[in-house]
């Protein structure tokens, strides 16, 4: 079902989820390599709709339909000096996908705003689409949702899936920065372990209710997601993916900084 890239959009695209990671592994040659090699498995889509950790809005809204968005250097700080320079001039050109934004108010309510692109954004697609030609749309979280509100903004906006629309939500399975390793290959700390695995085998049962009250249902779930913001974009793609018949598989795994997950979500083919 994959197409080269250049080649016609595909009818269907699987929904994903990209653990995003820390700002710089945008500039990380192994976490580039293994986005690069799934943005190359993945059917080539007609436009990309990001639901990222980094934008919460009083109401859901989508951002800048600009021919070239502006990017937000959003950086929390843990990345050093040095790498947040070398941040700063990283480019990712892709257009703004007006198309998109008009299928997308068609299936949903949505604020418009001008807003660019945050680091959830086009951190993970310069590496999965580093063409950066194919058009690219960002829609909020919604301040205060819970969990079953985000699986059901999910299901409004999963038709658009089968119209050829890449929808990502770029997050986190874990992420706390509070026990942030400096270490980038720090071994994963216990609470990350056991909670990321505890997601892995719901996802793969498809056991989302589970899912949903993670809060109360997950080991150390507090400790391991302290708030919600990069678990938040995997419930929006889940409940798209939720309109289909899939297979979920995890294409990137493992931790980086002993408290942050990599693991990645494709639900289908």
């Amino acid at each position: 079902m994959s197409s080269p890239s250049g080649g016609p959009p595909a009818r269907h695209v699987p929904p994903i989820f990209v653990s995003h990671g820390a700002p710089s592994s945008a500039l990380d040659a192994e976490s580039a390599g293994e986005l690069a090699a799934w943005g190359r498995e993945l059917p080539r889509p007609r436009g990309i709709l990001v639901v990222s950790a980094h934008w919460q809005a009083p109401t859901l809204s989508r951002g800048s339909t600009a021919s070239r968005p502006k990017l937000l250097r959003d950086f929390d700080g843990y990345d050093g000096a040095e790498r947040a320079a070398a941040l700063e001039h990283v480019a990712y050109d892709a257009p703004g996908a007006s198309e998109l934004a008009y299928e997308l108010g068609a299936v949903v309510p949505v604020e418009r705003t001008e807003r660019g692109w945050d680091h959830g954004v086009w951190s993970p697609l310069l590496r999965m689409f580093p063409d950066a030609d194919v058009p690219v749309l960002q829609l909020s979280l919604v301040q205060g949702a819970v969990p079953r509100r985000l699986f059901g903004i999910g299901r409004k906006i999963g038709v658009l899936a089968a119209r050829g629309y890449l929808l990502v939500g770029s997050g986190g399975v874990t992420h706390n920065t509070l026990e942030l390793d400096p270490r980038k290959d720090a071994p994963p700390a216990a609470a990350a372990r056991a909670f990321d695995a505890w997601v892995a085998n719901l996802l793969a049962d498809a056991e989302l209710d589970e899912l949903l009250a993670w809060r109360s249902q997950g080991p150390d779930a507090r400790r391991a997601n302290p708030t919600s913001e990069h678990l938040d974009p995997l419930f929006v793609v889940a409940g798209a993916a939720s309109l289909y018949d899939h297979a979920v598989g995890f294409p990137i795994r493992g931790f980086e900084h002993g408290t942050l997950s990599r693991r990645c979500v494709q639900f289908g083919r």
